[in-house]
C-alpha cells in the first residue's frame, strides 16, 4: 500500500511540475517581438532610433517643422548619419515590457522642442495638396478613446528584421471601424515628411547606445 502511494505521489509531482513548465511557456498566440537591429527584441521604455531600410532613402526619423509653427511632424533627416531623435516605445497593453508585432503602442520622441506639447506621434490632418494624411505630435484631446496616438508595428514582407508602421488602433478601440494606413515617405519642400495613404517606408530599430 505505501508503495502504491509512493507511486501515486510521484506522478502527482510530475504532473506538478509539467503544468508549471507549460505554464512558464509563453503563449503560442502571442505575437512575436519586434527585434532591432541585432536581433534584440524592442523594449517598452528602451531608446531606439527608427532607420530606413532602404538605402538612399533618408536618414534617421526625426522632428520636422514644416511650415516654421507648431506643432512638429514626424520626419526623416535628408541624408544618412549620427542626427535624428530616438524614440520610445510604450505598449497599449498594460503590464506588457516587450514590444509585440501588431499591437497598439505610443511612439515618442525622446527629445526637447520649443513648442510647449507633447512630442507622442499622432495621426494629423489631411495634405491638402497630396491627400495623404501626415503624423503630427502631440497628444489627441479624446480623452475617452485617444486613438490617434497608437500606431503598430507590422513585419514587412522581406528582409530579417525590418518592419512597416501603421495606423490602425483596433486594441484602444475594438469596436470602432477605422480608416487603416500603413505610413511611408512624402517629400514636401526638401523635407521628408512621414504619411499615411501613399509609398510604404519600411524600417529598423537601432538600440541607442
Amino acid at each position: 500500500m505505501n508503495s502504491f502511494m509512493r507511486s501515486i505521489g510521484s506522478l502527482s509531482f510530475i504532473w506538478l511540475v509539467l503544468a508549471v513548465s507549460a505554464a512558464a511557456q509563453p503563449s503560442s498566440s502571442s505575437p512575436a517581438p519586434v527585434l532591432d537591429s541585432a536581433g534584440s527584441p524592442l523594449k517598452a521604455g528602451v531608446e531606439y532610433y527608427i532607420n530606413p531600410a532602404i538605402t538612399d532613402n533618408g536618414g534617421r526619423f526625426t522632428l520636422i517643422n514644416r511650415n516654421g509653427l507648431c506643432p512638429l511632424y514626424v520626419g526623416q533627416e535628408n541624408v544618412s548619419g549620427l542626427e535624428g531623435f530616438p524614440v520610445i516605445f510604450t505598449p497599449f497593453a498594460e503590464g506588457e515590457t516587450v514590444i509585440r508585432e501588431s499591437r497598439d503602442l505610443k511612439i515618442v520622441f525622446s527629445a526637447s522642442t520649443t513648442c510647449v506639447q507633447s512630442t507622442a506621434w499622432k495621426l494629423g490632418e489631411k495634405d491638402a495638396e497630396s491627400g495623404r494624411r501626415l503624423i503630427v505630435t502631440g497628444e489627441s484631446q479624446s480623452q475617452q478613446r485617444p486613438t490617434s496616438n497608437y500606431f503598430k508595428i507590422v513585419k514587412a514582407e522581406v528582409g530579417d528584421n525590418i518592419y512597416n508602421i501603421q495606423w490602425c488602433p483596433t486594441e484602444v478601440c475594438p469596436i470602432c471601424r477605422f480608416d487603416c494606413g500603413t505610413a511611408g515617405g512624402l517629400v514636401e519642400n526638401g523635407k521628408r515628411l512621414f504619411a499615411l495613404d501613399g509609398s510604404v517606408l519600411p524600417v529598423t530599430f537601432e538600440r541607442r547606445a
